[in-house]
């Protein structure tokens, strides 16, 4: 299990890295005292050069110094690729032949080699397998890796520093990383906040194994059918689901029209540009109150804004 001194070591390698993110009020919150986290504010524009870094700095010298390897729909691609880049690294990314233009342009500009996969006949852990054989690269997984988990939940730690008083964080979810971290962080500072996950009703692994006690896995079609193409994992990692079965209080779902509904208001009242994933705990504040636990302080992490300027126009 990753502790909290393991998400604090994070923080450190991350010093200068990564941007402490600020709270910013969300306006028209009926009473409440809302706030989102947009981590759409960080370097590559998505929180998951938190954990790529972090996974990648706390490897050996040697061991990194032989390069990466890493598999994604776009978000932890460009996390992977910034910090190899930063450290000097060669990177080599495989991505589905669906990913966003805008999320494979960006890795491509850090310096990466982009191979793609067809995510309908293919698996992306086989396809970086093959392509490691004879090769000296470590692998850098997207949410199931204790080092990822640590880095992710360095948003906690923020979370409790700038506003110690919160009682409800709500959190995307999609292979788990985030969700287990923040929360991991969360819960070991203050017992009594409430940490609800969300995730898209088209693609929803995360609640059924979180419901059930067991990992559900779904197919690449039901998964590709939602537009948060953040959250189009397959399953929770075994070590996402301890933690998230450890310490996350529920995880709801939101719909595809609540969704889009969230970017647009997202980019017309609050002046933030975010993805459909990222915009997920924004539906669920909107969309489902009756489902969320009273509460008079909340967060809402808003886990990046790389999004496809068409879908942006036609959303808004």
């Amino acid at each position: 299990m990753v502790t909290l001194d393991d998400i604090k070591a994070a923080q450190k390698r991350l010093a200068g890295v990564t941007f402490h993110t600020p709270l910013i009020p969300c306006p028209k919150a009926a009473g409440v005292e809302a706030y989102f986290k947009p981590e759409s504010l960080q370097p590559i524009g998505s929180f998951k050069i938190r954990g790529a870094y972090n996974c990648i700095a706390a490897m050996p010298e040697a061991q990194r110094a032989q390069g990466v390897i890493a598999y994604s729909s776009g978000n932890h691609a460009q996390g992977v690729a910034y910090a190899a880049r930063l450290l000097g690294l060669k990177a080599v990314i495989v991505m589905p032949n669906n990913a966003p233009k805008v999320k494979v342009e960006a890795t491509q500009g850090y310096g990466a080699e982009v191979v793609f996969y067809d995510p309908a006949t293919q698996k992306r852990e086989e396809v970086a397998a093959r392509l490691m054989q004879g090769q000296n690269w470590t692998l850098v997984p997207p949410f199931n890796d204790p080092y990822v988990i640590a880095g992710q939940g360095t948003i906690g730690l923020e979370i409790y520093e700038d506003l110690p008083e919160v009682e409800l964080a709500l959190v995307p979810v999609g292979g788990g990383g985030l969700l287990s971290g923040i929360a991991t962080a969360l819960k070991s500072l203050k017992p009594s906040i409430k940490v609800i996950g969300v995730e898209p009703e088209l693609a929803a692994d995360a609640q059924e194994s979180f419901r059930s006690g067991k990992i559900v896995e779904i197919t690449a079609a039901q998964a590709g059918r939602t537009i948060a193409d953040g959250t189009r994992t397959l399953s929770l990692g075994d070590l996402t689901f301890a933690q998230i079965r450890h310490y996350v209080d529920d995880i709801i779902t939101v719909s595809e029209a609540e969704i889009r509904d969230a970017v647009r208001r997202l980019a017309l009242n609050a002046k933030l540009t975010i993805e459909p994933s990222g915009a997920l705990t924004y539906a669920a504040f909107l969309h489902h109150q009756p489902e969320l636990p009273k509460a008079s302080k909340v967060v809402m992490v808003l886990s990046g804004g790389n999004i496809e300027p068409e879908l942006l126009k036609e959303l808004l």
